[in-house]
């Protein structure tokens, strides 16, 4: 979760005025708040881009009808933001995203006009290689490149994360770096996203049988909690992965591990009554030269595969400071209480409303 303030948690479970904030950032570097009447943010960690936008004003001068329209706005990003407006005049304000502008439409003499977006992992899908390109070094100066090449002045943020030496690994013309990227982080049994500042964060799935929630949300006096429905699933649902990896340039001839549910607790253990269901795509790149390697790429696999084995829609007060892969504790009504993961919500532009979270993985809590 992006770090709030005791106040700002305090006032979003309570009646409150809300801040938004909406910047363009044209091609040229100028900048301009947007005065808007509506939109909202989407995120979804099972997404390739995880964040994507609509916002809405009433003013048409922004839709391009010349030439230097469009190279003002084509290019150009969104900067999202929303949060409290405090009592006493402050505000506290949590980033959405910053987005590629994709498209404006509209009404050209009465408006409304609405404006989408997509974070800058599209920038990076987006720019194919024109020329086979070639990774090596370690897998977060690899990821780093890859991110860099269609960004240059892009952050990139390592979590816990430990860094290791990779295969060469050699993608064709046309391939998709984004994916690259996605491989390349699995070797260290991480995934990569763009955050609500726009910086690329590489970053472990938070296991949530050891992380700490973030947030509570109570069907209590104060608390959040508005309504739920809780089901399970088991389509797709997989306790066993195979990993490996083959390279010939560094002398690594083919090999695999094994991955298994190995938690005599979870219902999808190994050993247990749900059987053994091995997902039926292996875990295969030639950066992948050890079983430690395997072994974390196979995990990472193992637990987006365990994912939907039970699933949530929370409907809650706004909380815009959530991040997909956060841990929550839900307290119902009878007083059971639950571990969920987020897996995607909307965060809505306007005021008031509530929203759904949809969580995955959800455990029972003491």
């Amino acid at each position: 979760m992006y770090p709030v303030s005791d106040r700002f948690l305090q006032a979003i479970a309570e009646s409150h005025d809300v801040a938004v904030e909406v910047v363009l950032i044209r091609t040229d570097g100028t900048s301009e708040t947007l005065d808007i009447i509506g939109g909202s943010v989407s995120v979804d960690r099972s997404a390739s881009v995880r964040r994507t936008c609509t916002v809405t004003l009433a003013d048409p001068a922004l839709i391009p009808r010349t030439a230097a329209d469009k190279v003002s706005i084509y290019g150009a990003r969104l900067k999202v933001g929303r949060g409290v407006q405090y009592s006493d005049g402050s505000q506290e304000l949590v980033p959405l995203g910053v987005f590629r502008i994709d498209s404006v439409s509209g009404d050209v003499d009465e408006g409304p006009v609405s404006i989408t977006g997509k974070g800058l992992e599209a920038v990076v899908a987006d720019d194919r290689f024109t020329a086979p390109y070639r990774a090596s070094g370690t897998a977060v100066s690899a990821v780093t490149a890859l991110i860099q090449r269609s960004i240059p002045a892009a952050s990139v943020v390592t979590g816990s994360v430990s860094d290791v030496a990779i295969g060469p690994r050699t993608w064709d013309v046309g391939a998709d770096p984004w994916a690259a990227v996605g491989e390349l982080a699995a070797v260290i049994g991480a995934e990569v996203h763009a955050d609500g500042s726009g910086a690329f964060v590489i970053t472990e799935l938070p296991d949530i049988l050891t992380t700490s929630p973030v947030w509570t949300v109570a069907a209590a006096e104060g608390g959040t909690y508005i309504q739920a429905s809780r089901g399970m699933n088991s389509d797709a649902v997989f306790n066993g992965v195979l990993a490996g990896g083959e390279n010939s340039e560094s002398g690594v001839a083919p090999f695999q591990v094994l991955v298994v549910d190995s938690d005599p607790g979870s219902p999808t253990y190994w050993d247990g009554p749900y059987g053994h269901r091995l997902a039926p795509q292996p875990v295969s790149s030639p950066a992948i030269v050890t079983t430690i390697q395997a072994t974390a790429a196979g995990t990472l696999r193992l637990r987006q595969a365990q994912a939907a084995n039970a699933s949530a829609d929370l409907e809650t007060l706004p909380n815009p400071a959530l991040e997909a892969g956060d841990v929550l504790r839900v307290v119902y009504a009878d007083g059971t209480a639950e571990l969920h993961q987020v897996s995607a919500f909307p965060v809505p532009l306007d005021v008031g409303g509530s929203f759904t979270i949809r969580t995955i993985s959800a455990k029972e809590d003491a």
